[in-house]
């Protein structure tokens, strides 16, 4: 009865350990992943080579991942986690920024992350591979924060109730029916509506263009100051009312 007991407090305190091992490998995996995508791009992402590199088999890692899409889903997933929480810190209302300046913060930070890790960037944005579902629930899920913080900022900047743009059915406005349906959890808890929805789409189709050209080195090979031409679209963004 004893040995029983000991036995059954063994595999209980054996689990957490194993989590945790399987956790430590996942991360292990992720991290050769990124260099293998700073380096060459998403198609440089390799199982067999991650496990060559890690000591292990090929098939060993598959009890990590399933397989390359899934792991390329983890590594973009992260990377939204990872930039949303960049930009809601940058503009985090305990800093006390007028809307305006957090706009602004934003846009910088959307900026930096770009160049600071323009493999990962480029990895959000573009489908990796052939066939890579950039749909699926976990990514879409990810990456409502990001459209959570921006919604968040357009609320300050632009007051729903001072919103001369809002009325419904302006000639050559978008339909956002299906977006606001998609957005309703994200628009009440920061008391953006459809008008500061359209803001953000507005302001995210600017700041992700800009840096595109930028970290694809568009503007250095047309002798651009980036610098220049970042800080008149930002306020442009922020003096549009319409």
């Amino acid at each position: 009865m004893g040995a029983n007991k000991t036995t059954a407090a063994t595999g209980a305190a054996r689990s957490p350990m194993r989590a945790r091992y399987r956790e430590q490998v996942r991360e292990d995996v992720k991290a050769v992943a990124l260099d293998q995508l700073a380096q060459g791009g998403a198609t440089a992402v390799s199982v067999n080579a991650i496990a060559k590199q890690l000591g292990v088999s090929g098939p060993a890692l598959y009890r990590y991942f399933a397989g390359r899409d899934e792991l390329l889903a983890e590594l973009v997933i992260d990377t939204y986690h990872d930039f949303a929480a960049a930009l809601a810190a940058a503009t985090d209302p305990a800093l006390g920024q007028a809307p305006a300046e957090r706009l602004r913060a934003l846009a910088a930070a959307w900026r930096a992350f770009a160049r600071a890790e323009p493999h990962r960037y480029t990895l959000m944005f573009a489908p990796p591979v052939p066939g890579y579902d950039a749909h699926s629930e976990p990514l879409v899920t990810a990456s409502r924060e990001v459209m959570a913080v921006g919604l968040d900022v357009a609320a300050d900047l632009w007051p729903p109730d001072d919103s001369p743009a809002a009325a419904p059915g302006r000639e050559g406005d978008v339909d956002l029916d299906a977006a606001v349906r998609a957005h309703e959890d994200i628009l009440a808890a920061t008391g953006a509506g459809p008008e500061q929805l359209r803001r953000v789409l507005s302001a995210w189709t600017r700041l992700h263009g800009f840096v595109s050209l930028e970290i694809g080195g568009n503007f250095t090979s047309m002798g651009i100051d980036a610098d220049a031409l970042f800080a008149q679209e930002v306020s442009a963004l922020s003096a549009t009312t319409a």
